[in-house]
């Protein structure tokens, strides 16, 4: 359908939007945040058992988890909520699309751009986070901790796939704004909460399968698992070892129901910018 796309044209979009964040130093704040935090966890994390100092790279991610869950989807939702409904409502949109590019090419630079600048906060942030402890890591550790910040990437984007939908689908900002920040209550502190009130009203009867079926309505929920059945000792942290089934243990299942969540939300948002009313 889109096999004769300019990538010309869509590098010199998301290269645009990467430079309207370097330029207004949102990658800059984001990361400085994220550096603070994961240095503070990685060192104050066990403060509450008496223990001040970094003790081991599993306790740091699972304390990292529950943060990240909390601030990157917001951060993504936040970035991408006028993407599109912004060019609308300042006339710019109807220029570019009188130039030749496709709708889909201007959709697909701003989602590459604005996800380099998540990403590249996000690298920069936890790996500056994490600097000052280098020398008390191994190169497993490494990799573990690489993983964390590859699969907290992935729920960025996935978050951010579904501020492109809403942008999309927005009338103005301001509604754009609202559906955004209610999208983050959603995902990040009502979801969980209705769940566990269908296991106490089923008393039961609701099996892991279905269980784990619902867990993978919510890409917040997919990231927890994705940081949480790498380590054994997260495992233990959390509890959900025993209920959930083998073949979403694996890290590639979540991965790949994660990469849907980014893909899936993105090309409803294209093919409803396609729509004439659009």
């Amino acid at each position: 359908m889109h096999a004769r796309i300019e990538w010309g044209q869509v590098r010199v979009i998301a290269a645009k939007e990467f430079r309207d964040r370097i330029r207004n130093r949102w990658v800059v704040a984001v990361a400085v945040i994220f550096a603070l935090f994961a240095l503070a966890i990685a060192y104050f994390g066990a403060s509450q058992q008496g223990e001040v100092g970094f003790r081991s790279i599993d306790v740091t991610v699972a304390s990292l988890v529950s943060l990240v869950i909390y601030l990157v989807p917001l951060i993504a939702l936040i970035l991408g909520y006028d993407a599109i409904v912004g060019e609308r409502e300042r006339g710019s949109l109807e220029l570019m699309l009188s130039m030749p590019i496709t709708r889909f090419e201007i959709l697909l630079g701003k989602y590459c751009g604005l996800s380099a600048a998540l990403a590249s906060s996000t690298v920069l942030g936890f790996g500056a986070g994490l600097l000052p402890l280098a020398a008390e890591l191994t190169v497993r550790d490494g990799y573990h901790y690489a993983g964390f910040v590859g699969s907290a990437i992935l729920m960025g984007m996935a978050f951010l796939s579904i501020s492109m939908l809403v942008s999309v689908l927005a009338l103005d900002r301001v509604r754009a704004s609202g559906v955004a920040i209610g999208l983050w209550f959603f995902f990040v502190l009502i979801f969980d909460l209705l769940l566990m009130g269908a296991l106490v009203l089923s008393q039961g009867r609701l099996s892991s399968n279905a269980f784990a079926a619902l867990l993978m309505l919510n890409p917040a929920d997919v990231f927890r698992l994705l940081n949480i059945f790498s380590s054994e000792q997260a495992q233990s942290l959390y509890g959900l070892a025993t209920v959930m089934p083998g073949g979403l243990l694996e890290p590639a299942a979540l991965l790949a129901i994660m990469a849907a969540w980014v893909v899936i939300p993105f090309l409803l948002a294209n093919w409803s910018f396609k729509c004439p009313s659009r």
